[in-house]
């Protein structure tokens, strides 16, 4: 029996739906090219000047109320914050006092159900772990759940495969990791399996706009949405305009004459070409927005669609374990589709679509006075362009324990800033007001007053 074979059939036993199983079988027929998921340098050429969000007209009051009415907004809510030592969601995470991700991403639905009288269901897409305290979180919010489907959906799973041989690693210490998400790129299939896009139809619901619930900037914009729905736009990719931040995020590039998403997975080991950003100017924000339409007549010719670049991702079993048996996790982005759905396109936003938080630093960030929490759950920048370039020591930094123990008299003031670069053990005890381009090195104590340079 061959490996792929037994990968599919372990699947299949799980209970996957047949779109799962199609979705699957396609990944490991991708995975036997030589090339499989890789996308060289020297293969591609730099993206031409895009349409800009701030070139697009305001729709008046009806248009935006008609076309909000027919969108559903999607939060990928399946990570944990382990990279900073959590055990639940990333998204339970307090971002500003007394509020988390998904406390701000209730306050922002509710408010623009109220402004416009849309309907505006919102879903987050789940892993079993993330489920019930996400959906314990949103439903403390009164009326967020007065709409015609669940809040959520489950995102898919499949078996991670052994690097060796390719088959279905086995792990008795710990089976559920055997197992593992199949990237971002299932919310189409996951939608259609889950029956939520059925469902969204059949209401009326026509387009979906997803984020990363980590992206507190990603709210609904009409002017996009009646954009999208004026010119019959099936897919749309939400790009910025790259800054040294982003040399680890997906970048827009072309191919073949097509407009191709390429993510840090896929570059070949001897490639540097990655981060050169005068090549790449446009990076992804993992802000998609897609005609449900479109999408489901694409499936219903094939129930794998849409087709995805593989991304392989190559790990050890147990993530904590690097001694544990490698393995090979076959992925798919969703912002991918760009380059695979006839008639896709993607904009050029403002960085204050793009804010979200991977790491201590970029909580840091948000944490501070470069962002403000309005009443109606707009996070506003305090800054033009760009926000400061913030890094922590990660030996004493990078996990949110040790992060918070550092700073207990809150986030520092960083409207002045340019850069924060902290080296070393650097615990900030009182008010700190940062201005220019500074750097602090450790052992010390900063209790309070201005750091300039």
């Amino acid at each position: 029996m061959s490996a792929d074979h037994l990968a599919v059939t372990k699947l299949e036993k799980a209970g996957a739906h047949p779109m799962e199983l199609a979705a699957f079988r396609r990944r490991l027929a991708q995975l036997a090219d030589p090339g499989a998921g890789t996308l060289p340098g020297d293969e591609l050429s730099p993206v031409e000047p895009l349409p800009c969000l701030d070139d697009l007209p305001e729709p008046d009051e009806a248009t935006t109320r008609s076309v909000l009415d027919r969108l559903a907004v999607v939060k990928l809510n399946g990570g944990l914050g382990t990279s900073m030592g959590l055990d639940g969601p990333k998204s339970t995470l307090e971002i500003k006092p007394g509020h988390s991700f998904l406390d701000v991403i209730a306050i922002q639905t509710l408010a623009m159900r109220r402004a416009t009288g849309a309907r505006l269901p919102l879903l987050l897409m789940d892993s079993p772990t993330t489920r019930p305290p996400s959906l314990e979180r949103l439903r403390a919010h009164e009326g967020l759940d007065d709409q015609p489907l669940p809040l959520d959906f489950l995102q898919g799973i499949e078996p991670k495969l052994r690097a060796d041989d390719r088959e279905p690693v086995e792990w008795p210490a710990d089976p559920q990791l055997e197992w593992c998400p199949p990237g971002h790129g299932d919310i189409y299939t996951a939608l259609a399996a889950s029956g939520i896009a059925a469902t969204l139809l059949e209401a009326g619901v026509r387009w979906c706009f997803v984020s990363n619930a980590d992206n507190l900037g990603a709210r609904p914009d009409p002017r996009i949405a009646a954009w999208l729905a004026e010119h019959e736009v099936p897919f749309l990719l939400e790009v910025v305009r790259g800054t040294e931040s982003d040399r680890k995020g997906g970048h827009l590039a072309m191919r073949d004459g097509k407009l191709v998403l390429r993510e840090s997975a896929q570059v070949p080991e001897d490639d540097p070409s990655f981060g050169d950003l005068d090549r790449w100017h446009y990076f992804n924000t993992n802000n998609i927005w897609f005609d449900l339409q479109a999408i489901t007549a694409l499936q219903e010719a094939d129930p794998a669609a849409p087709e995805l670049p593989l991304i392989v991702n190559r790990k050890t079993v147990d993530p904590t374990d690097k001694g544990s048996t490698k393995v090979l996790q076959l992925e798919t982005a969703m912002g991918a589709a760009v380059s695979t759905i006839d008639g896709a396109g993607a904009l050029e936003v403002p960085r204050t679509r793009f804010a979200p938080v991977k790491t201590t630093d970029d909580l840091l960030v948000a944490r501070s006075d470069l962002w403000e929490l309005r009443d109606d759950g707009a996070m506003v920048p305090h800054f033009d362009g760009t926000p400061p370039v913030v890094s922590l020591d990660k030996a004493h930094f990078g996990m949110l324990r040790d992060f918070e123990a550092r700073f207990p008299g809150g986030a520092p003031s960083l409207v002045g800033a340019r850069r924060l670069e902290v080296r070393g053990d650097v615990t900030f005890s009182g008010p700190v007001t940062v201005r220019g381009s500074v750097t602090v090195e450790g052992p010390r104590e900063v209790e309070g007053g201005t750091l300039e340079g």
